[in-house]
């Protein structure tokens, strides 16, 4: 990230989020309208996508005359965003046209029915070829065939506040090597600078995937040697039970709350923790160390609802470490959201038009960038406009090369709640981490339908 990110040209719309009537979202009736359903941000500060998807409805409308977008946000975190929209696509009466998923929920939603396959689209489309492999992949369902175009990735890292550390006594530019060099700088940071909250890790129930994907498997994803998935045994397609990986990074939540290193329980558990980390606490110097993603600026840049033109001068980026320090050295997840078709929209057609005016290369730019997205199209993450967009762009993009990607088979959603249940046992301290890892051992034999395997 650079610069700050040049903004969209589109006027800032809000649109009213309104509460969702039984047919609020329903895509029946008008077959020269398409119905597009996003998510919109809860506190109605972050006006990126709104902005974004303005732009995209007066461009297709002009180009296509007699056409029209309506746009049907739905205010909520993640986990209630997730609940709403899957509620929608049970019905023709409540199906949208098109729906923005996450790709942690695809191939849940493929075995549910609830997602159309777009090949027959995609084979006549040629920007499909700049998409790379690994990002059709994410959208790619178990009978091999895709069902969204993505429309950018994410890696995550450590996020640091130069200040704090400097009062620590911290040097900066600062790179934990292993799990203990981070925890022993948070512990710095709390005997040092009061006040402060040393390491945010999300966890728990409320947080949803975020807690899941930012908090536990940045760590469980480091105890290994990169190579095999510490979740799902690929060669046997079956779930890991009774890892000493998992009890790990269960003993590395219970450290940070225990010794309390991170936010109040009550706070970490509040499903808008990551609101209020991104959009109060960080641009306020109340964080030391925050794990977290690289779509942070989003919320800062200039036209935001929570500016910040310092933020890249005051915070600094490391990468997560692995567990000892073992090779690769570093560890980040990646996932994404894509534009999916329900298999009940009534304009099917109309909608992958509007995807592909979204995903031309001009307008893939202008969404990565302002969205602080990583760029999933080729052509585009070769753009100078694109590298030297933000700063952070770079750093973030490299992390690809060492990033790993959730096992999202239908089962995954069901596991990740078991993950979130366990690490809100360790963190109020309801449950030891052999107790909590042993729950979650029987719990993950339901959600797998019997289908795991235990690894030492």
């Amino acid at each position: 990230m650079r610069p700050t990110a040049p903004l969209l040209t589109a006027t800032v719309l809000l649109l009213a989020a309104g509460t969702l009537t039984a047919c609020g979202g329903g895509s029946g009736g008008d077959a020269n309208t398409v119905k597009v359903s996003y998510k919109q941000s809860t506190d109605n500060m972050s006006k990126v996508p709104d902005t974004y998807l303005t732009a995209m409805k007066k461009q297709f409308e002009k180009a296509n005359p007699g056409k029209k977008v309506e746009l049907v946000p739905i205010k909520a975190p993640d986990a209630e965003y997730y609940t709403k929209l899957q509620q929608m696509l049970r019905s023709p009466r409540t199906a949208p046209d098109l729906v923005y998923e996450d790709t942690f929920l695809v191939n849940s939603d493929i075995t549910s029915g609830y997602l159309r396959p777009l090949d027959p689209y995609l084979d006549k489309w040629a920007d499909w070829d700049q998409f790379i492999d690994t990002a059709k992949t994410a959208a790619k369902g178990q009978d091999g065939k895709t069902y969204g175009v993505p429309d950018g990735t994410d890696t995550r890292g450590l996020w640091y506040d130069k200040a704090v550390l400097k009062k620590a006594g911290i040097a900066t530019p600062w790179q934990p090597k292993n799990w203990n060099e981070l925890l022993d700088a948070a512990r710095t940071i709390k005997k040092k600078v009061p006040g402060v909250i040393p390491l945010n890790l999300y966890t728990g129930k409320a947080g949803g995937e975020q807690s899941t994907m930012q908090g536990f498997e940045m760590l469980l994803y480091g105890t290994g040697d990169g190579t095999a998935d510490p979740l799902y045994d690929t060669s046997s397609r079956k779930w890991i039970a009774g890892s000493k990986a998992f009890r790990d990074s269960l003993s590395f939540v219970e450290t940070v709350y225990k010794e309390k290193l991170g936010p109040d329980v009550s706070d970490a558990l509040d499903p808008n923790i990551g609101t209020t980390v991104r959009g109060e606490l960080l641009p306020k110097g109340k964080v030391g160390i925050d794990l977290d993603g690289s779509w942070l600026p989003q919320d800062w840049i200039k036209g935001a609802g929570h500016e910040w033109p310092e933020w890249s001068r005051k915070l600094g980026l490391a990468h997560m470490p692995t567990q000892n320090g073992q090779a690769p050295g570093k560890v980040s997840m990646s996932g994404g959201w894509t534009w999916a078709v329900p298999a009940k929209a009534a304009n099917p057609d109309l909608a992958f038009d509007f995807i592909r005016t979204m995903q031309t290369k001009e307008n893939s730019r202008r969404w990565y960038i302002a969205n602080s997205g990583i760029a999933v199209r080729k052509d585009v993450a070769a753009d100078p406009a694109y590298v030297k967009a933000q700063p952070g762009i770079k750093f973030f993009t490299d992390l690809v090369s060492s990033t790993h990607y959730r096992p999202a088979y239908p089962a995954y959603p069901k596991v990740s709640t078991a993950i979130q249940e366990a690490m809100e046992s360790v963190t109020t301290g309801d449950a030891s981490v052999d107790k909590a890892a042993s729950t979650y051992d029987d719990q993950l034999k339901t959600a797998a339908d019997g289908k795991v395997v235990t690894r030492p």
